[in-house]
């Protein structure tokens, strides 16, 4: 089943052209996501592989190419080693020739292979290079590739052969290095997601016999090895653009350094300077013709050539890494120093302590206010008494929760008066992606959101977002790293241990969602936009639903925020002792929140809303292609006042962002809605990590069943709603019709005469019916599997193909006479795909049992005007949700969730609750 794509992983599906081709039987000899990738599409296109040579388990862990092999059957090999002391090791020569290898296929392989296992296979073995061979040979090619300041980059795969990457070429492919690169993005931009895709290319190449070996010239190789920390010192005599290369180029190994201030210090996130340079603090720079300067965004160093590059972070010999623009913070809030006017001030402010602390004979520096018997009743008195003492600071109940000591309220009182302890205002850059459009200048935030801020990738990583319209770039977003996570995870972690979040009553927590919801309710045509243009969504819908029902969520669940309750439980006394025992139902902690494409706002609060209302804070990733509404959510929560960390957006792909989240050992609770293999591989890492908790909404295959004795003017409507609705992007989409036989003829005539009204186009229109499918990808995803359909013999009634226009149009599509054996019949479209079966008159528990013969249990559907029969068939539906004589009608306050492979846990609710909170029982004796 494929299903939103949270995870930008690979997911099995067998509807490619590519299974008529000729094919090869494979070894493949490698590692890693990569390797995992090459694996599973090689497969996908039909090649059998018939062993995996791999690394064996760290730390009781698979290698993801190992993972992915062994659950399909294949066999896998772990093998240390293959040679000592340079000489093959027999056994395992032995071992490998035993799988009758035509080809072997070397995706990222990091052992040394004997000459007599490369040479062995009829077609000999193909290697991935990440480079332009013959240039930058070796294992730090992508590293020079930069160093040099190439302006291309590229990789080749190769014909294996004795000497170190000097076969003969098969093919190549390059791109163009821009200014801000690093090793990481072009890798993750270029070189992982062609390199993959080449591979497989190169294997058909060789199976259809057409593979080239083009000789590698000795003029233009060259081989460096990865620097040594010592030799990747900055040197400053050099142009900023040859500093701003040798930075970027080391960027994670081994770092290159300067010495700051008298102290070695490695330095991450270059970019060239193209604005004036902007005021700083100088800073002493070993080498250098002329100090750096710390501004807010960075240290700006100067290169000979007078141009100047900013660096964004900066990592000390201890390890301690910060931001650059901090270099000069010492991070020394315990205490200042108060003038005498100050002191003054903060007298009269004991006597008020001391007025309202009558029983307490002396107001200590140390005197806590809520120890010494203080009340919520004292805390507006003590702000009304020193209202009328100093009018410009504004003091609200809060302020006295968080500095309960006399010195600490002192500290903030006095900091608050000079004007040092304001919050930051929020920095939004709209520059790059603010457009003019559906009558109102669209300002969209594109940065990741951590900790109250808005700022770029740790690594400068951006990608491109794309309108499903046109397919038109949208904006450049930023691509996050492992390192953007674990900043995040941390600030959520403070924000829940330290911050006001945690020590919030949950009635201002409450109101603090209502206000969210408030606001989101007075952007709706913002966020509705936004939906439509990076979703594909109708406008329409999107305010009814994509933004709609999330504004509804908040609310919802604002109002549960005080009406979390425990119980008390009777238990057994042991005489003479008397005992008291009752629950409490506690949040979690930090959770992460993984979201898909199909709903991206509503998605969002589905889970969010939920999340917030019980007291966790959280880290959410946002589908890749579809993050803009998540990140305009994210202003919001900070208009709404939301504590800084307790909500943090981190766009990116599932390989880094989803992954370092199932492993993060600071995230209590997980909660998934996407593919179901992806849903397993989430609930295995979350498992192997710390076993968090898991709750996961995966795929589907709803089954609706249409009787005769239906309202037929309803059944059309709603049947085709179950389908189409939301361009069929919709996980509780109606993935099987089941029609009695005496009105199937009916049905589909009424059916296909109401889709030739539909309106396909623009979803900024109003009248348009149906929009584009989100992605590319997922269009031709949809063609496929159209023409699987007809190849398997089912009835193509309409639709079926592209719509012949700019942009990601999938035309609406009936299919008849499906059988059960079909793949149409089994698996999930995600699309407006409307896949019907007759079944016999009056065939109640025939008809049941092929619904029910699924391992998706979503959603499903019956129309019937007997009531007896739709109580008796929605009995039997093996299915999270049934709708009877309607369909997608979903409410926040009903529970939504699947039933077997579709995963567990509810949305939506109160159960929803409970999927963030843990129960404490507390006994007291007395």
């Amino acid at each position: 089943s494929s299903k939103r794509g949270s995870f930008c992983l690979p997911i099995s599906c067998f509807f490619s052209q590519a299974y008529y081709q000729n094919k090869l039987k494979l070894a493949l000899i490698g590692q890693s996501l990569f390797g995992q990738e090459v694996y599973t599409n090689l497969r996908k296109q039909g090649h059998k592989v018939v062993g995996v040579f791999t690394v064996p388990d760290k730390d009781g862990k698979a290698d993801p190419l190992a993972v992915a092999a062994e659950k399909d059957g294949t066999p896998v090999f772990k093998f240390p080693r293959w040679r000592v002391k340079g000489k093959p090791i027999s056994e395992v020569v032995d071992t490998y020739k035993a799988v009758g290898a035509e080809l072997n296929v070397l995706p990222f392989c990091s052992q040394f292979i004997p000459m007599n296992v490369i040479d062995h296979p009829k077609h000999g073995s193909i290697i991935y290079h990440p480079s332009l061979l013959p240039k930058h040979r070796g294992a730090s090619a992508i590293n020079w590739t930069l160093i040099e300041g190439d302006k291309k980059a590229g990789f080749s795969i190769f014909w294996a052969d004795d000497g170190l990457d000097t076969g003969p070429i098969l093919l190549q492919k390059e791109c163009a290095v821009e200014p801000s690169d690093t090793v990481d993005t072009l890798y993750n931009r270029f070189l992982f997601p062609e390199g993959i895709n080449s591979m497989v290319e190169a294997v058909q190449l060789i199976a259809d016999g057409k593979a080239p070996r083009i000789p590698q010239p000795e003029e233009g190789a060259s081989y460096e090895g990865i620097q040594k920390k010592s030799n990747a010192k900055v040197s400053h005599t050099h142009p900023a653009e040859v500093i701003h290369n040798w930075i970027r180029g080391h960027d994670k190994v081994p770092g290159a350094w300067a010495v700051l201030d008298g102290q070695p210090v490695t330095l991450y996130g270059s970019s060239l300077l193209s604005s004036p340079v902007p005021a700083g603090q100088p800073l002493e720079v070993e080498g250098a013709s002329q100090p750096g300067l710390i501004t807010s965004s960075g240290l700006v160093l100067f290169g000979s050539d007078g141009k100047a590059l900013q660096v964004k972070s900066l990592q000390f010999e201890d390890g301690k890494m910060i931001p650059a623009a901090k270099y000069f913070s010492s991070g020394d809030t315990t205490s200042i120093e108060l003038t005498e006017e100050e002191k003054k001030m903060a007298e009269e402010i004991r006597v008020i302590w001391k007025g309202i602390l009558s029983n307490v004979p002396v107001i200590e520096d140390t005197t806590d206010f809520f120890k010494s018997g203080a009340a919520s009743m004292d805390v507006v008195r003590l702000i009304e008494e020193i209202k009328p003492k100093c009018a410009d600071v504004q003091l609200q109940n809060e302020d006295v929760y968080m500095a309960t000591s006399f010195h600490d309220f002192i500290q903030m009182f006095v900091r608050r008066l000079r004007g040092e302890d304001q919050e930051e205002e929020l920095v939004i850059n709209y520059v790059s992606a603010t457009k003019d459009i559906n009558n109102m200048t669209l300002k969209m935030p594109y940065q990741c959101f951590i900790n109250g801020k808005f700022e770029d990738a740790e690594n400068g990583k951006t990608y491109d977002t794309v309108n499903p319209t046109d397919g038109s770039v949208i904006c450049k977003v930023s691509f996050a790293s492992v390192a953007d996570v674990d900043r995040a995870v941390a600030a959520a972690k403070e924000a829940f241990e330290t911050g006001p979040w945690g020590k919030m009553n949950p009635r201002d927590r409450g109101r603090l969602l209502y206000k969210l919801a408030d606001l989101m309710e007075e952007h709706q045509e913002e966020l509705a936009t936004i939906e439509a243009i990076d979703s594909g969504a109708v406008y329409t819908l999107a305010l009814k639903t994509h933004v709609g029902m999330s504004i509804q969520t908040f609310r919802y669940f604002a109002g549960w925020c005080d009406k979390i309750q425990g119980t008390t439980i009777p238990i057994n006394q042991a005489r003479p002792n008397r005992n008291l025992t009752f629950t409490k139902k506690e949040p979690l902690g930090v959770c992460a929140i993984v979201i898909p494409w199909n709903y991206p706002l509503m998605m969002l609060a589905w889970k969010s809303a939920a999340c917030l209302a019980a007291g966790n804070t959280l880290v959410l990733k946002p589908a890749q292609v579809t993050p803009l509404t998540a990140l305009k959510f994210a202003e919001l929560t900070v208009k709404a006042g939301i504590p800084k960390g307790v909500i943090n957006i981190i766009p990116g792909s599932g390989g880094l962002v989803g992954q370092r989240l199932s492993d993060h050992p600071d995230i209590r609770k997980l909660g998934f809605t996407g593919s179901t293999p992806i849903g397993k591989q989430i609930m295995k890492s979350c498992a192997v990590s710390n076993l968090k908790k898991v709750s996961l909404e995966l795929g589907g295959k709803s089954p609706l069943i249409i009787f005769s004795d239906c309202d037929m003017d309803k059944a059309v409507r709603m049947g085709m709603s179950s389908v189409f609705f939301n361009k069929g992007e919709n996980c509780i989409a109606a993935g099987r019709l089941f029609v009695e036989e005496s009105i199937h003829d009916e049905f589909i005539a009424r059916v296909v005469e109401e889709i030739k009204k539909m309106k396909i186009g623009d979803p900024l229109d109003r009248s348009t019916d149906h929009g584009p499918q989100n992605h590319k990808a997922h269009l031709d995803k949809l063609v496929e599997y159209c023409d699987i359909g007809v190849k398997e013999g089912a009835t193509l009634v309409y639709g079926g193909k592209q719509v012949d226009r700019p942009g990601y149009f999938m035309e609406p599509t009936v299919f008849t006479d499906v059988e059960d054996h079909m793949f149409i019949a089994k698996e999930e479209s995600f699309g407006p795909v409307m896949v019907v079966s007759r079944f016999k008159d009056g065939d109640v528990d025939g008809v049941l049992s092929r619904a029910n013969d699924t391992e998706f249990g979503l959603a499903s559907g019956v129309f019937t005007r007997d009531i007896n029969k739709a109580m008796y068939v929605s009995e039997r539906l093996e299915a999270g949700t049934v709708f009877v004589n309607t369909y997608n009608k979903t409410d926040v306050a009903a529970p939504f969730g699947g039933f077997k492979q579709s995963g567990f846990g509810k949305d939506l609710g109160e159960e929803a609750l409970h999927e963030y909170l843990r129960t404490k029982a507390v006994t007291v004796e007395y």
